[in-house]
């Protein structure tokens, strides 16, 4: 596969693109559990209410993530076809960085909405 140019000029711009994506980031936070395959996947990443990940979405984003090393893609050789899909060490340790920082963003989310009040507030004032 070629290199793009966003590759070639900024590659670590693009991983941290894939790795704090919408999707990427529940995707990694989720595998971090254990392995899953892909409808037990995109189920458990539209749990929480939220909007649902398409299964194109998906599909785009753990390619992405298996390309740059971050998931392993298990195809076993049955019938019907199972595909599992799991983090590799660079995934492990990009998933914890990130789910430290989902952790960060339910701890102060308090504070967020607080100053994002203020805000608004001061800029209907003036």
């Amino acid at each position: 596969m070629a290199v793009s140019e966003s590759e070639a000029l900024c590659p670590y711009r693009l991983v941290l693109e894939h790795v704090t994506s919408r999707w990427g980031v529940l995707v990694l936070t989720e595998l971090l559990d254990r392995p899953y395959r892909f409808s037990e996947l995109r189920r458990a990443i539209s749990h929480d209410g939220g909007r649902k990940v398409s299964e194109k979405m998906l599909t785009q984003t753990l390619q992405t993530l298996e390309r740059d090393g971050l998931v392993h893609r298990d195809a076993k050789p049955v019938i019907p076809p199972r595909v599992d899909y799991s983090l590799t060490d660079l995934g492990r340790e990009a998933a914890e960085q990130v789910r430290a920082l989902t952790q960060w963003t339910h701890r102060r989310m308090d504070d967020v909405e607080k100053a994002r009040r203020a805000y608004d507030e001061a800029r209907a004032a003036s």
